[in-house]
Protein backbone atom coordinates (compact mmCIF):
# COMPACT_ATOMS: atom_id res chain seq x y z
CA UNK A 1 0.00 0.00 0.00
CA UNK A 2 1.39 3.70 -0.96
CA UNK A 3 2.04 5.47 1.84
CA UNK A 4 0.56 8.46 2.06
CA UNK A 5 2.33 12.06 2.34
CA UNK A 6 1.38 15.74 3.18
CA UNK A 7 -0.04 17.79 0.29
CA UNK A 8 1.89 21.00 -1.90
CA UNK A 9 5.79 19.21 0.00
CA UNK A 10 9.03 21.10 -2.00
CA UNK A 11 11.35 18.24 -1.59
CA UNK A 12 14.06 21.07 -0.18
CA UNK A 13 16.35 20.89 2.93
CA UNK A 14 14.68 24.10 4.57
CA UNK A 15 10.75 21.58 4.11
CA UNK A 16 12.56 18.54 5.64
CA UNK A 17 13.80 20.71 8.74
CA UNK A 18 10.33 21.97 8.94
CA UNK A 19 8.63 18.62 8.62
CA UNK A 20 10.93 17.02 11.57
CA UNK A 21 10.11 19.75 13.80
CA UNK A 22 6.15 19.26 13.02
CA UNK A 23 6.81 15.45 13.75
CA UNK A 24 8.33 16.27 17.81
CA UNK A 25 5.14 18.84 17.86
CA UNK A 26 3.05 16.09 16.66
CA UNK A 27 4.33 13.17 18.99
CA UNK A 28 4.82 15.46 22.00
CA UNK A 29 0.89 16.29 21.47
CA UNK A 30 -0.29 12.44 21.11
CA UNK A 31 1.70 11.95 24.21
CA UNK A 32 0.17 14.32 25.92
CA UNK A 33 -3.13 13.07 24.76
CA UNK A 34 -2.67 9.95 25.63
CA UNK A 35 -2.21 11.06 29.06
CA UNK A 36 -5.43 13.20 28.74
CA UNK A 37 -7.42 10.32 27.54
CA UNK A 38 -6.07 7.83 30.17
CA UNK A 39 -6.44 10.22 32.75
CA UNK A 40 -10.31 11.39 32.15
CA UNK A 41 -11.35 7.14 31.59
CA UNK A 42 -9.74 6.83 35.11
CA UNK A 43 -11.95 9.70 36.35
CA UNK A 44 -14.58 8.26 34.26
CA UNK A 45 -14.81 5.13 36.22
CA UNK A 46 -14.22 6.67 39.77
CA UNK A 47 -17.45 8.69 38.65
CA UNK A 48 -19.76 5.89 37.42
CA UNK A 49 -18.76 3.94 40.73
CA UNK A 50 -19.75 7.21 42.38
CA UNK A 51 -23.13 7.12 40.74
CA UNK A 52 -23.62 3.54 41.29
CA UNK A 53 -23.49 4.09 44.86
CA UNK A 54 -25.80 6.93 45.20
CA UNK A 55 -28.21 5.50 42.80
CA UNK A 56 -28.88 2.45 45.06
CA UNK A 57 -28.66 4.66 48.17
CA UNK A 58 -31.56 6.52 46.12
CA UNK A 59 -33.24 3.79 44.97
CA UNK A 60 -33.54 2.44 48.24
CA UNK A 61 -34.67 5.69 49.46
CA UNK A 62 -37.03 6.19 47.25
CA UNK A 63 -38.89 2.52 47.53
CA UNK A 64 -39.30 3.33 51.34
CA UNK A 65 -40.87 7.02 50.88
CA UNK A 66 -43.13 5.70 48.10
CA UNK A 67 -44.00 2.67 50.44
CA UNK A 68 -45.12 5.35 53.15
CA UNK A 69 -47.37 7.32 50.46
CA UNK A 70 -48.65 4.67 49.19
CA UNK A 71 -49.84 4.10 52.93
CA UNK A 72 -50.93 7.32 53.76
CA UNK A 73 -52.87 7.77 50.37
CA UNK A 74 -54.56 4.42 51.28
CA UNK A 75 -55.36 5.72 54.80
CA UNK A 76 -55.85 9.60 53.91
CA UNK A 77 -57.34 9.10 50.49
CA UNK A 78 -55.03 11.21 47.74
CA UNK A 79 -56.95 13.84 47.59
CA UNK A 80 -56.20 14.93 51.31
CA UNK A 81 -53.01 13.57 50.83
CA UNK A 82 -52.71 16.35 48.31
CA UNK A 83 -54.14 19.23 50.18
CA UNK A 84 -51.23 18.37 52.43
CA UNK A 85 -48.50 18.69 50.22
CA UNK A 86 -49.45 22.09 49.18
CA UNK A 87 -49.10 23.13 52.19
CA UNK A 88 -45.25 21.85 52.09
CA UNK A 89 -42.71 25.08 52.61
CA UNK A 90 -40.42 26.35 50.03
CA UNK A 91 -37.31 24.55 50.15
CA UNK A 92 -35.15 27.30 48.79
CA UNK A 93 -33.14 27.62 45.62
CA UNK A 94 -30.34 25.62 43.96
CA UNK A 95 -27.69 27.19 41.54
CA UNK A 96 -25.49 25.88 38.61
CA UNK A 97 -21.65 26.16 38.73
CA UNK A 98 -18.76 24.82 36.27
CA UNK A 99 -15.95 23.26 37.73
CA UNK A 100 -12.68 21.65 35.57
CA UNK A 101 -11.74 18.24 35.16
CA UNK A 102 -8.32 17.72 33.03
CA UNK A 103 -9.91 20.48 31.10
CA UNK A 104 -13.03 19.49 30.85
CA UNK A 105 -16.16 21.82 32.19
CA UNK A 106 -18.40 19.92 34.10
CA UNK A 107 -21.65 20.95 35.75
CA UNK A 108 -21.43 21.83 39.88
CA UNK A 109 -24.70 22.37 41.61
CA UNK A 110 -24.43 24.56 44.28
CA UNK A 111 -27.15 23.56 47.36
CA UNK A 112 -25.91 26.31 49.82
CA UNK A 113 -29.39 28.06 49.87
CA UNK A 114 -31.29 25.31 50.08
CA UNK A 115 -33.26 25.45 53.80
CA UNK A 116 -32.59 22.84 56.16
CA UNK A 117 -35.40 20.06 56.39
CA UNK A 118 -38.44 21.66 58.77
CA UNK A 119 -41.40 19.76 60.43
CA UNK A 120 -44.45 19.29 58.42
CA UNK A 121 -46.61 22.63 58.02
CA UNK A 122 -49.76 20.57 57.89
CA UNK A 123 -51.93 19.84 61.14
CA UNK A 124 -51.03 16.63 62.34
CA UNK A 125 -54.48 16.23 63.48
CA UNK A 126 -56.14 15.66 59.93
CA UNK A 127 -53.49 13.15 58.66
CA UNK A 128 -51.27 10.15 59.88
CA UNK A 129 -48.32 8.63 60.82
CA UNK A 130 -47.19 7.53 57.07
CA UNK A 131 -47.93 10.78 56.06
CA UNK A 132 -45.12 12.19 58.33
CA UNK A 133 -43.09 9.55 57.34
CA UNK A 134 -43.01 9.79 53.73
CA UNK A 135 -42.15 13.60 54.34
CA UNK A 136 -39.25 13.03 56.46
CA UNK A 137 -38.04 10.22 53.81
CA UNK A 138 -38.46 12.55 51.05
CA UNK A 139 -36.42 15.36 52.91
CA UNK A 140 -33.76 13.29 53.32
CA UNK A 141 -34.00 12.23 49.97
CA UNK A 142 -33.11 15.23 47.75
CA UNK A 143 -29.51 16.00 48.72
CA UNK A 144 -28.99 12.41 47.05
CA UNK A 145 -31.23 13.47 43.95
CA UNK A 146 -29.57 16.79 43.59
CA UNK A 147 -25.76 14.53 43.79
CA UNK A 148 -27.02 11.96 41.56
CA UNK A 149 -28.25 14.08 38.74
CA UNK A 150 -24.59 16.46 39.22
CA UNK A 151 -22.83 12.95 38.53
CA UNK A 152 -25.11 12.01 35.75
CA UNK A 153 -24.31 15.24 33.89
CA UNK A 154 -20.29 14.78 34.65
CA UNK A 155 -20.48 11.26 33.09
CA UNK A 156 -22.43 12.74 30.01
CA UNK A 157 -19.31 15.67 30.08
CA UNK A 158 -16.71 13.16 30.60
CA UNK A 159 -17.97 10.98 28.42
CA UNK A 160 -18.25 13.29 25.27
CA UNK A 161 -14.24 14.74 25.76
CA UNK A 162 -12.92 10.88 26.02
CA UNK A 163 -14.29 10.48 22.84
CA UNK A 164 -13.34 13.75 21.37
CA UNK A 165 -9.99 13.27 23.15
CA UNK A 166 -9.95 9.68 21.20
CA UNK A 167 -10.65 10.98 17.95
CA UNK A 168 -7.46 13.41 18.08
CA UNK A 169 -5.43 10.39 19.62
CA UNK A 170 -6.30 8.46 16.56
CA UNK A 171 -5.53 11.45 13.90
CA UNK A 172 -2.55 11.82 14.96
CA UNK A 173 -1.29 7.92 15.43
CA UNK A 174 -3.04 6.92 12.54
CA UNK A 175 -2.88 9.72 9.90
CA UNK A 176 -1.13 12.97 10.64
CA UNK A 177 2.23 11.25 12.13
CA UNK A 178 2.45 7.84 9.32
CA UNK A 179 1.97 10.94 6.77
CA UNK A 180 4.76 13.33 8.02
CA UNK A 181 7.30 10.41 8.39
CA UNK A 182 6.24 9.09 4.75
CA UNK A 183 7.20 12.85 3.70
CA UNK A 184 10.00 12.91 5.23
CA UNK A 185 11.22 9.66 3.38
CA UNK A 186 10.02 11.19 -0.02
CA UNK A 187 12.06 14.15 0.56
CA UNK A 188 15.31 12.58 1.78
CA UNK A 189 15.06 10.05 -1.31
CA UNK A 190 14.37 13.46 -3.45
CA UNK A 191 17.36 14.98 -2.02
CA UNK A 192 19.66 11.74 -2.35
CA UNK A 193 18.48 11.67 -6.04
CA UNK A 194 19.61 15.11 -6.48
CA UNK A 195 22.77 14.72 -5.04
CA UNK A 196 23.91 11.54 -7.68
CA UNK A 197 22.45 13.49 -10.10
CA UNK A 198 25.05 16.12 -9.03
CA UNK A 199 27.41 14.13 -8.38
CA UNK A 200 27.15 12.36 -11.87
CA UNK A 201 27.03 15.73 -13.52
CA UNK A 202 29.99 17.44 -11.78
CA UNK A 203 31.64 14.44 -12.46
CA UNK A 204 30.63 14.08 -16.55
CA UNK A 205 31.70 17.84 -16.57
CA UNK A 206 35.33 17.57 -14.99
CA UNK A 207 35.59 14.71 -17.46
CA UNK A 208 34.51 17.26 -20.54
CA UNK A 209 36.83 19.65 -19.31
CA UNK A 210 39.94 17.40 -18.62
CA UNK A 211 39.35 15.93 -22.45
CA UNK A 212 39.42 19.47 -23.77
CA UNK A 213 42.70 20.27 -21.77
CA UNK A 214 44.22 17.12 -23.53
Amino acid sequence: MTEQMLEGVNPTRMELLEIRKKVILAEKGHKLLEEKRDALIEKFFTVIEKRNTVKQQVDAGLHGAFGSLIQAQMLLGEAQVEDAASLSLNIGEFSFETDNIMGVKIAKINTEHLREPSPPSYGFSETCASLDDAYQKFSALLPLVISLAEVEENIQCLSIDIEKTKRRVNVLENSLIPKLYATIKYIEMRLEEQEREDFFRRKRIKALMESKQQ
